[in-house]
């Protein structure tokens, strides 16, 4: 992982918003939960970066509970699912997954293609019915994204090295100046 910068929240939720606005008329939009999310994880951390994660870190982020959009096969059990293990289960489920889940399929195959975002990211979860059962309890924790790096694992669109951007909430550092790191980023 590559720190850009240190960022405000208001940087996130501007960015965020950009991509993502409330109001876009597409199935299941779901952007004011992702938002909400957004703020979960900043009030319990209060520190965003901006990084760049490799293909191994954005296969590695874990997702929370995800029940495919109302569909009828869970895509991320309760327990969490690395964006890698998710993207092995929807290759293996092949056109039943798809007919299980349309809604999850059809956000799957839009981003195959769509120009990459940034996703968000924090380092625990968040205060969350869908993250309450996560084994996984420290590490890249999915906040927003979950569609765009599932669809970027499928069509093979991550790139070996640094080039994925992410905004990652995280403790703050407080180290004295020129002592190593303690924060996770």
């Amino acid at each position: 992982m590559r720190l850009i910068e240190t960022v405000p929240f208001s940087t996130v939720l501007e960015v965020y918003r950009g991509d993502h606005p409330v109001d876009r008329p597409h199935a299941s939009n779901t952007n004011q939960d992702g938002e909400d999310v957004l703020r979960m994880a900043d009030h319990l951390l209060g520190t965003w970066h901006r990084v760049l994660l490799s293909r191994e870190e954005v296969l590695g982020v874990v997702l929370p509970w995800h029940l495919s959009e109302g569909g009828g096969r869970v895509l991320v059990p309760r327990s969490g699912r690395t964006v890698g293990e998710a993207a092995d289960l929807v290759r293996e489920g092949g056109a039943r997954m798809r007919a299980a889940n349309p809604v999850c399929s059809d956000k799957l195959a839009l981003f195959r293609e769509a120009p990459m975002t940034p996703v968000y990211l924090s380092t625990v979860p968040v205060p969350h019915p869908d993250y309450s059962d996560l084994e996984t309890r420290t590490g890249l924790i999915h906040l927003d994204g979950l569609h765009r790096t599932v669809a970027w694992a499928l069509s093979d669109r991550l790139p070996e090295d640094e080039r994925t951007e992410a905004f990652v909430a995280d403790t703050p550092d407080t180290a004295p100046p020129g002592a190593p790191r303690t924060g996770t980023v």
